[in-house]
Protein backbone atom coordinates (compact mmCIF):
# COMPACT_ATOMS: atom_id res chain seq x y z
CA UNK A 1 0.00 0.00 0.00
CA UNK A 2 2.32 2.90 0.96
CA UNK A 3 4.01 4.58 4.34
CA UNK A 4 0.87 5.24 6.89
CA UNK A 5 0.19 8.05 9.18
CA UNK A 6 -2.80 8.35 11.58
CA UNK A 7 -5.41 8.22 8.85
CA UNK A 8 -4.20 4.72 7.88
CA UNK A 9 -1.96 3.50 4.71
CA UNK A 10 -2.14 6.29 2.08
CA UNK A 11 -4.87 5.26 -0.55
CA UNK A 12 -4.07 4.80 -4.26
CA UNK A 13 -5.53 6.92 -7.31
CA UNK A 14 -8.60 4.06 -7.92
CA UNK A 15 -9.17 3.74 -4.21
CA UNK A 16 -9.76 7.88 -4.07
CA UNK A 17 -11.69 7.77 -6.95
CA UNK A 18 -14.21 5.23 -5.37
CA UNK A 19 -14.38 7.13 -2.28
CA UNK A 20 -15.38 9.98 -3.86
CA UNK A 21 -17.99 8.38 -5.82
CA UNK A 22 -19.37 7.29 -3.14
CA UNK A 23 -19.19 9.79 -0.99
CA UNK A 24 -20.58 12.08 -3.74
CA UNK A 25 -23.70 10.20 -3.96
CA UNK A 26 -24.30 9.89 -0.27
CA UNK A 27 -24.03 14.44 -0.59
CA UNK A 28 -26.51 13.77 -2.91
CA UNK A 29 -28.97 12.15 -0.94
CA UNK A 30 -28.54 14.11 2.17
CA UNK A 31 -29.09 17.05 0.62
CA UNK A 32 -32.07 15.68 -1.10
CA UNK A 33 -33.57 14.42 2.19
CA UNK A 34 -32.96 17.77 4.10
CA UNK A 35 -34.61 19.63 1.50
CA UNK A 36 -37.53 17.51 2.05
CA UNK A 37 -37.71 17.70 5.40
CA UNK A 38 -37.13 21.56 5.27
CA UNK A 39 -40.33 21.49 3.06
CA UNK A 40 -42.41 19.48 5.00
CA UNK A 41 -45.94 20.24 6.21
CA UNK A 42 -45.70 19.08 9.10
CA UNK A 43 -42.42 21.44 10.03
CA UNK A 44 -44.23 24.05 8.46
CA UNK A 45 -46.88 23.68 11.07
CA UNK A 46 -44.52 23.02 13.87
CA UNK A 47 -42.43 26.46 12.92
CA UNK A 48 -45.55 28.01 13.13
CA UNK A 49 -47.78 26.81 16.10
CA UNK A 50 -48.11 28.07 19.73
CA UNK A 51 -47.24 24.43 21.12
CA UNK A 52 -47.03 22.80 24.72
CA UNK A 53 -46.48 20.17 26.49
CA UNK A 54 -44.28 17.32 25.09
CA UNK A 55 -44.54 18.13 21.69
CA UNK A 56 -43.03 21.89 22.76
CA UNK A 57 -39.47 20.06 24.50
CA UNK A 58 -39.32 17.58 21.39
CA UNK A 59 -39.81 20.29 18.64
CA UNK A 60 -36.71 22.69 20.62
CA UNK A 61 -35.10 19.28 20.39
CA UNK A 62 -35.61 18.82 17.16
CA UNK A 63 -35.08 22.73 15.71
CA UNK A 64 -31.76 22.15 17.37
CA UNK A 65 -31.09 19.01 15.47
CA UNK A 66 -32.23 20.57 12.41
CA UNK A 67 -29.79 23.23 12.70
CA UNK A 68 -27.09 21.26 13.42
CA UNK A 69 -28.06 19.07 10.44
CA UNK A 70 -27.37 21.84 8.14
CA UNK A 71 -23.81 22.94 9.83
CA UNK A 72 -22.96 19.51 9.66
CA UNK A 73 -24.06 19.04 6.03
CA UNK A 74 -22.09 22.19 5.25
CA UNK A 75 -19.25 21.21 6.54
CA UNK A 76 -18.97 17.97 4.89
CA UNK A 77 -19.88 19.69 1.42
CA UNK A 78 -17.18 21.77 2.22
CA UNK A 79 -14.83 18.76 3.00
CA UNK A 80 -16.18 16.48 -0.18
CA UNK A 81 -15.24 20.01 -2.47
CA UNK A 82 -11.72 20.39 -1.32
CA UNK A 83 -11.37 16.67 -1.55
CA UNK A 84 -12.62 17.06 -5.26
CA UNK A 85 -10.36 20.09 -5.94
CA UNK A 86 -6.99 18.29 -4.86
CA UNK A 87 -8.01 15.48 -7.39
CA UNK A 88 -8.77 17.43 -10.13
CA UNK A 89 -5.29 19.17 -9.59
CA UNK A 90 -3.75 16.51 -11.79
CA UNK A 91 -4.66 13.31 -14.15
CA UNK A 92 -2.06 11.10 -12.31
CA UNK A 93 -2.18 12.42 -8.27
CA UNK A 94 0.93 12.73 -6.98
CA UNK A 95 2.20 11.18 -3.59
CA UNK A 96 1.74 14.25 -1.69
CA UNK A 97 -1.90 14.91 -3.12
CA UNK A 98 -2.81 11.16 -2.04
CA UNK A 99 -1.56 11.65 1.51
CA UNK A 100 -3.46 14.87 1.71
CA UNK A 101 -6.44 13.22 0.11
CA UNK A 102 -6.00 9.89 2.45
CA UNK A 103 -6.08 12.46 5.63
CA UNK A 104 -9.41 14.08 3.98
CA UNK A 105 -10.97 10.97 3.24
CA UNK A 106 -10.21 8.55 5.93
CA UNK A 107 -8.83 11.25 9.03
CA UNK A 108 -10.87 13.50 11.10
CA UNK A 109 -10.46 17.08 9.37
CA UNK A 110 -13.84 18.32 10.03
CA UNK A 111 -13.94 20.39 13.50
CA UNK A 112 -17.34 21.53 14.19
CA UNK A 113 -18.05 24.28 16.88
CA UNK A 114 -21.26 24.48 17.86
CA UNK A 115 -23.36 27.00 19.64
CA UNK A 116 -24.56 26.33 23.28
CA UNK A 117 -28.14 26.54 23.18
CA UNK A 118 -27.97 24.24 20.24
CA UNK A 119 -25.37 21.70 21.59
CA UNK A 120 -27.39 22.11 24.66
CA UNK A 121 -30.92 20.70 22.87
CA UNK A 122 -29.73 18.54 20.11
CA UNK A 123 -28.31 14.78 21.23
CA UNK A 124 -24.64 14.13 20.57
CA UNK A 125 -22.87 11.31 18.53
CA UNK A 126 -22.68 9.16 21.95
CA UNK A 127 -25.14 10.37 23.98
CA UNK A 128 -22.90 12.34 25.96
CA UNK A 129 -22.89 15.93 27.46
CA UNK A 130 -22.33 18.21 24.22
CA UNK A 131 -18.53 19.34 23.69
CA UNK A 132 -18.12 23.31 22.15
CA UNK A 133 -16.32 21.81 19.02
CA UNK A 134 -15.96 18.18 17.85
CA UNK A 135 -13.86 16.53 15.50
CA UNK A 136 -15.73 13.94 12.97
CA UNK A 137 -14.01 11.88 10.02
CA UNK A 138 -16.49 11.95 6.57
CA UNK A 139 -18.47 8.67 7.29
CA UNK A 140 -18.98 9.51 10.83
CA UNK A 141 -20.41 12.82 10.13
CA UNK A 142 -23.02 10.83 7.72
CA UNK A 143 -23.72 8.63 10.43
CA UNK A 144 -24.21 11.45 12.67
CA UNK A 145 -26.53 13.19 9.93
CA UNK A 146 -28.37 10.33 9.53
CA UNK A 147 -29.29 9.90 13.77
CA UNK A 148 -30.33 13.24 13.29
CA UNK A 149 -32.05 13.39 10.45
CA UNK A 150 -34.08 9.67 11.75
CA UNK A 151 -34.73 11.36 14.69
CA UNK A 152 -36.03 14.63 13.83
CA UNK A 153 -38.04 13.30 10.52
CA UNK A 154 -39.70 10.74 13.25
CA UNK A 155 -41.03 13.88 14.91
CA UNK A 156 -41.86 15.89 12.25
CA UNK A 157 -43.66 13.44 10.40
CA UNK A 158 -45.84 11.86 14.19
CA UNK A 159 -47.24 15.54 14.92
CA UNK A 160 -48.13 15.98 10.99
CA UNK A 161 -50.08 12.49 11.26
CA UNK A 162 -51.80 13.00 13.94
CA UNK A 163 -52.92 16.76 12.83
CA UNK A 164 -54.27 15.36 9.32
CA UNK A 165 -56.00 13.05 11.21
CA UNK A 166 -57.68 14.18 14.09
CA UNK A 167 -58.81 17.43 13.37
CA UNK A 168 -60.70 16.93 10.36
CA UNK A 169 -62.17 14.32 12.51
CA UNK A 170 -63.45 16.21 15.36
CA UNK A 171 -64.87 18.97 12.96
CA UNK A 172 -66.94 16.30 11.35
CA UNK A 173 -67.50 15.02 14.91
CA UNK A 174 -68.66 18.67 15.86
CA UNK A 175 -70.62 19.95 12.99
CA UNK A 176 -72.46 16.33 13.41
CA UNK A 177 -72.92 17.59 17.16
CA UNK A 178 -74.03 20.47 16.33
CA UNK A 179 -76.56 18.93 14.04
CA UNK A 180 -77.75 16.79 16.94
CA UNK A 181 -77.90 19.23 19.70
CA UNK A 182 -80.65 21.47 16.95
CA UNK A 183 -82.47 18.62 16.59
CA UNK A 184 -82.81 17.79 20.74
CA UNK A 185 -83.63 21.41 21.28
CA UNK A 186 -86.75 21.25 18.54
CA UNK A 187 -88.04 17.84 20.94
CA UNK A 188 -87.09 19.39 24.37
CA UNK A 189 -83.89 17.82 24.90
CA UNK A 190 -82.02 20.74 26.96
CA UNK A 191 -79.64 20.45 29.77
CA UNK A 192 -80.60 20.34 33.01
CA UNK A 193 -84.15 18.89 31.89
CA UNK A 194 -82.76 15.59 30.22
CA UNK A 195 -79.60 13.59 30.72
CA UNK A 196 -79.38 13.45 27.15
CA UNK A 197 -78.92 17.28 26.92
CA UNK A 198 -76.45 17.27 29.31
CA UNK A 199 -74.56 14.63 27.53
CA UNK A 200 -74.42 17.18 24.09
CA UNK A 201 -72.99 19.75 26.62
CA UNK A 202 -70.43 17.27 28.10
CA UNK A 203 -69.38 15.90 24.44
CA UNK A 204 -69.52 19.79 23.22
CA UNK A 205 -66.82 20.73 25.86
CA UNK A 206 -64.92 17.73 25.58
CA UNK A 207 -64.14 17.70 21.88
CA UNK A 208 -63.34 21.86 22.47
CA UNK A 209 -60.70 20.50 24.97
CA UNK A 210 -59.40 18.20 22.36
CA UNK A 211 -59.06 20.28 19.37
CA UNK A 212 -57.41 22.30 21.58
CA UNK A 213 -54.87 20.01 22.86
CA UNK A 214 -54.50 18.17 19.74
CA UNK A 215 -53.35 21.23 17.88
CA UNK A 216 -50.83 22.61 20.41
CA UNK A 217 -49.84 19.21 21.71
CA UNK A 218 -50.15 16.77 19.04
CA UNK A 219 -47.27 13.90 20.49
CA UNK A 220 -49.50 13.66 23.43
CA UNK A 221 -51.92 12.19 21.17
CA UNK A 222 -49.00 9.81 19.26
CA UNK A 223 -48.99 6.18 20.01
CA UNK A 224 -45.48 4.45 18.46
CA UNK A 225 -45.13 1.51 17.05
CA UNK A 226 -43.41 -1.47 18.95
CA UNK A 227 -40.70 -2.78 18.03
CA UNK A 228 -40.40 -0.31 15.24
CA UNK A 229 -37.23 2.07 13.91
CA UNK A 230 -38.70 3.49 10.95
CA UNK A 231 -39.08 7.50 11.15
CA UNK A 232 -43.05 7.93 12.37
CA UNK A 233 -43.83 4.57 12.98
CA UNK A 234 -47.40 4.37 14.52
CA UNK A 235 -50.45 5.76 15.18
CA UNK A 236 -52.57 8.43 16.33
CA UNK A 237 -54.18 7.89 19.68
CA UNK A 238 -58.00 8.47 19.38
CA UNK A 239 -59.35 6.81 22.29
CA UNK A 240 -61.52 10.14 23.41
CA UNK A 241 -62.23 10.85 20.10
CA UNK A 242 -63.52 7.29 19.61
CA UNK A 243 -64.98 7.32 23.04
CA UNK A 244 -66.79 10.64 22.74
CA UNK A 245 -67.99 9.59 18.90
CA UNK A 246 -70.03 6.59 20.87
CA UNK A 247 -71.75 8.91 23.37
CA UNK A 248 -72.95 11.25 20.63
CA UNK A 249 -74.38 7.71 18.84
CA UNK A 250 -75.97 7.28 22.03
CA UNK A 251 -77.55 10.39 22.29
CA UNK A 252 -78.64 10.49 18.77
CA UNK A 253 -80.40 7.02 18.82
CA UNK A 254 -82.12 8.51 22.40
CA UNK A 255 -83.27 11.67 20.24
CA UNK A 256 -84.65 9.69 17.70
CA UNK A 257 -86.41 7.31 19.81
CA UNK A 258 -87.80 10.99 21.38
CA UNK A 259 -89.05 12.09 17.65
CA UNK A 260 -90.61 8.69 16.88
CA UNK A 261 -92.66 9.18 19.68
CA UNK A 262 -93.51 12.87 18.54
CA UNK A 263 -94.77 11.34 15.17
CA UNK A 264 -96.43 8.42 16.25
CA UNK A 265 -97.82 9.98 20.13
CA UNK A 266 -101.83 10.72 18.67
CA UNK A 267 -102.03 7.20 17.84
CA UNK A 268 -100.06 5.64 21.03
CA UNK A 269 -102.45 7.70 23.23
CA UNK A 270 -105.82 6.57 21.39
CA UNK A 271 -104.29 3.05 22.04
CA UNK A 272 -103.86 3.57 25.45
CA UNK A 273 -107.35 4.79 25.84
CA UNK A 274 -108.67 2.30 24.14
CA UNK A 275 -107.29 -0.69 26.42
CA UNK A 276 -107.91 1.21 29.60
CA UNK A 277 -111.18 1.62 28.03
CA UNK A 278 -111.38 -2.56 27.90
CA UNK A 279 -109.73 -3.08 31.43
CA UNK A 280 -112.91 -0.58 32.85
CA UNK A 281 -115.91 -2.27 30.59
CA UNK A 282 -114.05 -5.64 31.56
CA UNK A 283 -113.73 -4.58 35.32
CA UNK A 284 -117.76 -3.32 35.61
CA UNK A 285 -118.59 -6.83 33.59
CA UNK A 286 -117.27 -8.37 36.36
CA UNK A 287 -118.94 -6.34 39.32
CA UNK A 288 -122.09 -6.98 37.35
CA UNK A 289 -121.52 -10.81 37.04
CA UNK A 290 -120.27 -10.79 40.42
CA UNK A 291 -123.96 -9.39 41.90
CA UNK A 292 -125.30 -12.25 39.22
CA UNK A 293 -123.47 -14.97 40.96
CA UNK A 294 -123.93 -13.85 44.12
CA UNK A 295 -128.09 -14.15 43.41
CA UNK A 296 -127.60 -17.55 41.82
CA UNK A 297 -125.40 -19.27 43.39
CA UNK A 298 -125.12 -20.27 46.84
CA UNK A 299 -122.47 -20.97 49.63
CA UNK A 300 -119.52 -19.77 47.11
CA UNK A 301 -117.10 -17.35 47.88
CA UNK A 302 -117.02 -14.40 45.09
CA UNK A 303 -113.82 -12.72 45.09
CA UNK A 304 -114.26 -8.53 45.53
CA UNK A 305 -113.93 -6.93 41.94
CA UNK A 306 -112.03 -3.37 42.41
CA UNK A 307 -112.45 -0.48 40.42
CA UNK A 308 -110.39 1.42 37.98
CA UNK A 309 -107.38 2.45 39.10
CA UNK A 310 -107.33 6.36 39.22
CA UNK A 311 -103.43 6.49 38.87
CA UNK A 312 -103.48 5.47 35.67
CA UNK A 313 -106.24 7.98 34.46
CA UNK A 314 -103.86 10.53 35.79
CA UNK A 315 -101.06 9.96 34.21
CA UNK A 316 -103.01 9.33 30.67
CA UNK A 317 -103.84 12.86 31.17
CA UNK A 318 -100.51 14.70 32.41
CA UNK A 319 -99.54 12.40 28.78
CA UNK A 320 -101.73 14.09 26.87
CA UNK A 321 -100.83 17.68 28.49
CA UNK A 322 -97.17 17.21 27.45
CA UNK A 323 -98.34 16.01 23.82
CA UNK A 324 -99.87 19.31 23.72
CA UNK A 325 -96.81 21.55 25.16
CA UNK A 326 -94.82 19.28 23.15
CA UNK A 327 -92.56 17.97 26.06
CA UNK A 328 -91.69 15.19 24.00
CA UNK A 329 -88.61 13.90 26.02
CA UNK A 330 -90.99 13.86 28.88
CA UNK A 331 -93.76 11.99 26.99
CA UNK A 332 -91.41 9.15 25.55
CA UNK A 333 -90.97 7.16 29.13
CA UNK A 334 -94.47 8.15 30.04
CA UNK A 335 -95.82 6.35 27.63
CA UNK A 336 -93.38 3.15 27.70
CA UNK A 337 -94.60 3.09 31.36
CA UNK A 338 -98.00 3.50 30.85
CA UNK A 339 -98.13 0.79 28.17
CA UNK A 340 -97.24 -1.52 30.43
CA UNK A 341 -99.32 -0.40 32.88
CA UNK A 342 -102.54 -0.79 30.76
CA UNK A 343 -101.86 -4.23 29.59
CA UNK A 344 -101.21 -5.20 33.09
CA UNK A 345 -104.42 -3.85 34.63
CA UNK A 346 -106.50 -5.21 31.24
CA UNK A 347 -104.90 -8.81 32.09
CA UNK A 348 -106.01 -7.93 36.05
CA UNK A 349 -109.34 -7.33 34.72
CA UNK A 350 -109.92 -10.43 32.35
CA UNK A 351 -108.47 -12.08 35.27
CA UNK A 352 -111.28 -11.09 37.67
CA UNK A 353 -113.85 -11.71 35.30
CA UNK A 354 -112.99 -15.15 34.99
CA UNK A 355 -112.22 -15.87 39.03
CA UNK A 356 -115.77 -13.96 39.36
CA UNK A 357 -117.88 -15.88 36.76
CA UNK A 358 -116.06 -19.42 37.58
CA UNK A 359 -119.08 -20.61 39.72
CA UNK A 360 -121.43 -20.22 37.03
CA UNK A 361 -119.30 -22.00 34.84
CA UNK A 362 -119.25 -25.10 37.04
CA UNK A 363 -123.26 -24.79 37.02
CA UNK A 364 -122.85 -24.91 32.84
CA UNK A 365 -120.92 -27.67 32.92
CA UNK A 366 -122.90 -29.46 35.77
CA UNK A 367 -126.02 -28.40 33.63
CA UNK A 368 -124.12 -29.96 30.00
CA UNK A 369 -123.06 -33.07 32.26
CA UNK A 370 -127.01 -33.92 33.31
CA UNK A 371 -128.08 -33.34 29.59
CA UNK A 372 -125.95 -35.46 27.66
CA UNK A 373 -126.33 -38.68 30.49
CA UNK A 374 -130.09 -38.06 29.68
CA UNK A 375 -129.99 -38.16 26.24
CA UNK A 376 -127.66 -41.29 26.60
CA UNK A 377 -130.37 -42.51 28.66
CA UNK A 378 -133.12 -41.62 25.86
CA UNK A 379 -131.49 -43.22 23.36
CA UNK A 380 -130.95 -46.78 24.70
CA UNK A 381 -135.24 -46.39 25.66
CA UNK A 382 -134.88 -45.76 29.85
CA UNK A 383 -136.08 -42.82 29.84
CA UNK A 384 -139.34 -44.00 31.39
CA UNK A 385 -137.40 -45.70 34.12
CA UNK A 386 -138.85 -44.18 37.38
CA UNK A 387 -136.11 -43.90 39.14
CA UNK A 388 -133.78 -41.96 36.81
CA UNK A 389 -136.73 -39.49 35.79
CA UNK A 390 -137.05 -39.12 39.57
CA UNK A 391 -133.13 -38.77 40.20
CA UNK A 392 -132.90 -36.64 36.95
CA UNK A 393 -135.62 -33.75 37.87
CA UNK A 394 -134.10 -33.59 41.39
CA UNK A 395 -130.90 -32.85 39.91
CA UNK A 396 -132.47 -30.46 37.44
CA UNK A 397 -134.94 -28.54 40.11
CA UNK A 398 -131.75 -28.19 42.06
CA UNK A 399 -129.16 -26.43 39.03
CA UNK A 400 -132.16 -24.81 37.50
CA UNK A 401 -133.28 -22.87 41.00
CA UNK A 402 -131.71 -19.49 42.43
CA UNK A 403 -129.77 -19.42 44.75
CA UNK A 404 -128.08 -23.27 43.16
CA UNK A 405 -126.35 -24.97 45.94
CA UNK A 406 -123.24 -26.07 43.49
CA UNK A 407 -122.27 -29.06 45.94
CA UNK A 408 -125.95 -30.47 46.69
CA UNK A 409 -126.37 -29.81 42.81
CA UNK A 410 -123.16 -31.14 41.77
CA UNK A 411 -124.00 -34.59 44.50
CA UNK A 412 -127.33 -34.87 42.49
CA UNK A 413 -125.95 -35.18 39.06
CA UNK A 414 -123.18 -37.84 40.13
CA UNK A 415 -126.10 -40.11 41.93
CA UNK A 416 -127.98 -39.87 38.28
CA UNK A 417 -124.90 -40.39 36.41
CA UNK A 418 -124.54 -43.47 38.78
CA UNK A 419 -127.79 -44.75 38.30
CA UNK A 420 -127.73 -44.42 34.81
CA UNK A 421 -124.80 -45.97 34.42
CA UNK A 422 -125.87 -49.36 36.51
CA UNK A 423 -129.25 -48.87 34.18
CA UNK A 424 -127.37 -49.12 31.35
CA UNK A 425 -124.94 -52.12 32.41
CA UNK A 426 -121.85 -50.08 32.00
CA UNK A 427 -119.16 -49.48 34.52
CA UNK A 428 -119.45 -47.54 37.89
CA UNK A 429 -119.97 -44.02 36.93
CA UNK A 430 -117.71 -42.69 40.20
CA UNK A 431 -115.32 -44.18 38.50
CA UNK A 432 -115.87 -41.30 35.99
CA UNK A 433 -113.40 -38.19 37.92
CA UNK A 434 -115.10 -34.93 38.45
CA UNK A 435 -114.05 -32.18 36.01
CA UNK A 436 -115.10 -29.19 38.33
CA UNK A 437 -116.67 -28.31 41.40
CA UNK A 438 -116.71 -25.59 44.47
CA UNK A 439 -115.02 -26.26 47.69
CA UNK A 440 -116.09 -25.14 51.21
CA UNK A 441 -113.73 -22.65 53.00
CA UNK A 442 -112.16 -26.38 54.28
CA UNK A 443 -111.60 -27.81 50.80
CA UNK A 444 -113.72 -30.07 50.87
CA UNK A 445 -116.24 -30.82 48.33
Amino acid sequence: MGVTDPAGPVMDRDEVDRALARLGAEHEAIETSLLALQDHAGRRLLEGAELTGVTKERWASTEAAITLLWAYFDAYSDALRTAREIRARRRWSSREDLVELTELLRGEPVTLAGSAAALANAPTLHGGPGRLSERYSLSALVDRMNELYASSLDMVVAADAVWSALPARIDLLAAELQRTRQLAHSVGVRPGEHPAGDDLERITRTLARLREQVISDPLAFWVPAQGSSAPGGGRPDTTVYDREARALEDVRREIDAVLTVRQDAEKRLVRLRDVLSRADRTLAEARTARGEVLAKIAATEVPVVSGPPTVLQEQLATAAEYRRHAQWHRLSPLLEELEQKAEEELLRARESLTAVTAPLAVRAELRGRLDAYKAKVARLGLAEDPELAELYERARRMLWSAPCDLRVAEQAVLRYQRAAAEALGGPDASAVPRQFGPQDSRGEP
